[in-house]
């Protein structure tokens, strides 16, 4: 029977500090509650931020927030999205045992790419989740351009006036 002899190695400490490092930067440690279904993050709203050749779109996920109670606001190419919520209950009513509804006020600021007409945006609240819709202008839109078959190498025609009405 051989037996198997485990030396020190001096890298382990290293390795151990880096692991503790490590740690410091998990989203886990820095949000503890996450792990055990409580997010820490209660001013949190979820966004998709989406763009195509026509638009904008801005996805928020609002649940239990009345479309009266959301302000949408664009300045200097930012638009600002901020939703609050009421306290309705009263502390009579008895003690809580989990607590894990969020209530309060949320904002998210999300910065404009340039050629958006933001005088033109449309917005829409369903099912707790708001869409927020901002046009291209026409402009910035990507546009088609054809090209045009030469014969026989002939070049097209130069751009500006032709030569013998330059003279004229």
């Amino acid at each position: 029977m051989s037996m198997l002899v485990r030396r020190p190695s001096p890298y382990d400490e290293l390795f151990s500090l880096r692991q503790a490092v490590d740690r410091l930067f998990d989203p886990d440690f820095a949000r503890p509650f996450v792990r055990f279904g409580r997010s820490a993050d209660h001013g949190s709203m979820p966004l998709d931020v989406r763009t195509d050749a026509d638009s904008l779109t801005i996805e928020a996920s609002l649940p239990g927030i009345r479309p009266e109670d959301v302000e949408i606001t664009v300045e200097g190419g930012t638009v600002t999205l901020s939703a609050s919520t009421r306290e309705e209950r009263t502390e009579d009513e008895g003690s809580y045992l989990v607590r894990e509804i969020r209530r309060g006020a949320v904002t998210r600021s999300i910065a404009l790419p340039e050629g958006l007409e933001p005088d033109q945006a449309r917005a829409t609240f369903e099912n707790g989740v708001l869409s927020l819709r901002i046009p291209r202008a026409e402009q910035v839109k990507p546009h088609r351009i054809a090209i045009s078959p030469t014969s026989d190498a002939q070049p097209l025609p130069a751009a500006g006036p032709a030569p013998d009405e330059a003279q004229g």
